[in-house]
């Protein structure tokens, strides 16, 4: 992975040191370059401390995180391991916040949009509160995530028939960013300019999930706002002490 901005390496990836304007200048470009990237796609993970970990423990994952040409740091584990590594990240630029930076901008410059994941309630909610919030916003289509393998190349097609200019992919990982990289193999003329996995991001837009308080987002203790929500979510927080040794661990390496 080669990238023309500044990063820092967090377990092995190249974790983008820009901030969300940067980020977004990077997704503009890949739209107003299109043309002369055609069956392209501008692949972004905002990756928190769970993903870099895993990415980091398991090979296939690890490989698959590399396939990325963008990793922003979504979550204050990653934003933490930055500055604990001597190389400081500007600020967290997590999926939600993207969509939400995104969604106007779209409307503004006539860019289109896909949403692909989470329940079709849901994903159909999503799309109705951007449209009511940005009624210029251009939607090239939606589908709900729960479909069989075997009905990947169909969707896949019909993604690429409509040309959107950005995907946003709510599969969580690793599943969004194995449907990203499949639909990249194809190198169709009509793979949008940009994907982005987005986790569960069209829960949060539809109002299923409530974000934690500004407070407690600037506190960095969202994880623990999530699991009052969700205790099933328990065991997924045990990732964070892990990478924090495993941070720890490459920070003496490098002493």
């Amino acid at each position: 992975m080669t990238s023309d901005f500044p990063t820092v390496d967090i377990l092995g990836f190249p974790v983008a040191k820009l901030d969300m304007e940067g980020v977004v200048g990077q997704i503009a470009a890949a739209i107003q370059n299109r043309g002369s990237r055609p069956g392209k796609t501008l692949h972004i993970v905002t990756a928190n401390a769970e993903i870099l970990y895993r990415a980091h423990a398991e090979a296939d994952l690890g490989k698959l995180l590399q396939k990325a040409d963008l990793i922003t740091p979504d979550g204050n584990g990653t934003v933490k391991a930055s500055r604990i590594l001597g190389s400081p990240v500007t600020e967290r630029v997590t999926g939600i916040d993207l969509m939400w930076k995104l969604a106007p901008l779209a409307a503004e410059k006539g860019w289109s949009i896909y949403m692909l994941g989470a329940a079709e309630e849901t994903v159909r909610g999503a799309v109705n509160v951007l449209q009511e919030k940005w009624p210029k916003l251009r939607m090239a289509g939606w589908h709900n995530g729960y479909f069989k393998p075997v009905e990947r190349p169909k969707i896949i097609r019909e993604i690429l028939d409509q040309r959107p200019d950005i995907l946003f992919v709510a599969l969580g990982f690793p599943g969004q960013d194995h449907f990203i990289c499949e639909m990249a193999a194809a190198a169709d003329p009509g793979m949008p300019a940009v994907s982005i996995g987005v986790g569960g991001s069209f829960d949060a837009v539809n109002g299923n999930v409530k974000r934690a308080p500004a407070w407690v987002q600037k506190l960095g203790i969202e994880w623990a706002y999530r699991i009052a929500q969700n205790p099933k979510r328990i065991g997924r927080a045990m990732a964070l002490p892990r990478f924090v040794l495993a941070v720890l661990k490459q920070k003496s390496h490098k002493c």
